[in-house]
């Protein structure tokens, strides 16, 4: 039975993240892109000051809701939505990609994030459009609600709409399990026992009572918490990153240039076709883009849909400062730090070491802090780990709740901190493959519902730029219920 399941799961995935869904998200990002007038890039400034410039001038993008208000500041819905994207995979997953496809694998992995920054910065558009307030006065939103409300209002598409915006939460629901859970708590066991001899049930039992503490608090608990331990996690693990860099700065030209060399190679496998090594490079590069940053899986947006912003753009230049940190700073510094080691032959791509996922990048690390290289590398997995299991938490309630109603969430909260136990406990292998595919199965329906609704997108950004850049005295487009939510939203201002 397990192998049937197996078999056919495999063949599920290997549709999904093989050609067609890898093209997929490449083809959502690029048309996203165009019909935006190619926002991430003409308008890099401004992006930059309304996101991680702003938090620094603007108090209101930090400052915490009022207890009484169910939603989150911008701050806490960005650093929420990094908690479940900075993961095991800016660590284990660039370490297989460079593996797996070499060094142009790298190369591969920004062109995905470049494109991804618009498909990311679409979904929270989406999001914040088509959102709804829930019986408690919470912000509900996500791909469920701008399938069922979006597409779903389209002529001739009420059925399809509602028929998958369920699809995606069943989907979401069952990958917090496994990508979201029991695969992130297996991880943290594991490096636990091997770096400090600790048994992997002693590590289930305190992230069973640190999950609960957190996760059955609700959102404004996770956000809380994730607004502390998401810029604490990213910046030690980055100057970290950092140091081994600098000492390494005479290695930044060959490295750079392997990458490049590597995504373009057209090398034979043994008895296989040229081209195989540009190919694997491509696959790859665009795979671990894809699990890292979670740009078009529809999985950020529902956090981010929970922010106390009314003005949608805004919200989607957080979904692209999110891509951003996440892959072009943090995935890139694990790839020059792994690449730089000398664990890889530049020339060839070919690795010189049998290690393998974070233990490749604690070998690393350990040529130049030593012993303590390993067991840094052991607690930035923790950190990293923990708060995708938090932020995940937060995606499998909003499914949840989507399918049976939000008073019936605290039931998946239970279960789901139950379910860390298990994970560090048992061997996850298939759980692995499943949730893997489940994860990319949520990507099939978010995709639709931003490429049918993107002229929506479209017209949405054109009216903030009109507005913002041409001095235009035009309405803005906040809501898509404006006649149902116009006093809730002006009552919370910017």
């Amino acid at each position: 039975m397990i192998d049937t399941i197996t078999n056919v799961n495999g063949v599920i995935n290997g549709i999904v993240w093989g050609t067609f869904g890898i093209s997929l998200l490449f083809i959502a990002g690029v048309v996203m892109t165009v019909v935006n007038k190619g926002f991430q890039f003409t308008h890099i400034p401004h992006w930059m000051k309304m996101t991680i410039g702003a938090i620094f001038k603007d108090k209101h993008i930090t400052a915490h809701t009022d207890a009484e208000d169910k939603s989150i500041s911008q701050f806490q819905s960005l650093c929420t939505a990094l908690a479940a994207t900075i993961g095991t995979g800016n660590i284990v997953g660039i370490a297989t990609a460079i593996i797996a496809g070499g060094p142009g694998a790298i190369f591969w992995m920004w062109i995905m994030a470049l494109v991804g920054m618009m498909t990311n910065y679409s979904e929270n558009v989406l999001g914040i459009f088509y959102r709804r307030k829930n019986a408690k006065g919470a912000w509900a939103g996500g791909a469920m609600y701008y399938l069922r409300d979006g597409l779903g209002a389209k002529k001739g598409c009420k059925q399809i709409g509602a028929i998958l915006a369920v699809l995606f939460s069943v989907f979401c629901l069952l990958a917090s399990f496994g990508i979201g859970n029991m695969s992130q708590v297996n991880s943290i066991a594991g490096n636990m026992e091997s770096a400090f001899s600790i048994p992997p049930y002693v590590t289930g039992i305190a992230i069973v009572i640190l999950s609960a503490l957190v996760i059955v608090g609700g959102l404004k608990r996770v956000a809380s918490v994730t607004e502390k331990l998401v810029p604490f996690m990213a910046v030690i693990y980055v100057i970290g990153a950092l140091i081994i860099s600098l000492s390494h700065i005479n290695m930044f030209g060959a490295v750079f240039a392997s990458i490049f060399k590597g995504a373009f190679t057209l090398d034979a496998a043994a008895g296989g076709a040229v081209g195989y090594g540009m190919k694997m490079a491509i696959t790859w590069g665009f795979k671990r883009g894809a699990f890292s940053n979670e740009a078009g899986l529809g999985s950020s947006v529902m956090v981010h849909s929970s922010s106390n912003v009314k003005e949608p753009v805004r919200q989607g230049m957080w979904g692209i400062f999110e891509v951003f940190a996440d892959t072009i700073v943090v995935c890139t510094l694990t790839a020059f730090v792994i690449l730089s080691s000398g664990l890889v032959d530049l020339e060839t791509g070919k690795m010189l070491t049998d290690v393998t996922g974070s233990a490749l990048v604690g070998e690393a690390f350990r040529q130049l802090f030593g012993p303590i290289g390993p067991m840094f590398i052991a607690i930035a997995i923790l950190l990293f780990a923990y708060s995708t299991v938090l932020g995940w938490s937060h995606y499998g309630s909003t499914a949840f709740e989507y399918l049976f109603g939000e008073k019936a969430t605290v039931i998946y909260k239970v279960v789901f901190v139950v379910m860390t136990y298990f994970g560090c406990t048992m061997s996850l292998s298939l759980a692995w493959d499943l949730s893997d595919t489940f994860n990319g199965l949520m990507m099939i329906p978010n995709l639709i519902g931003v490429l049918a609704l993107s002229p929506v997108v479209a017209k949405i950004t054109a009216n903030y730029v009109r507005r913002t850049f041409l001095g235009s005295k035009e309405e803005p487009m906040y809501s898509a219920f404006e006649d149902i939510q116009k006093e809730q939203m002006e009552s919370e201002g910017e």
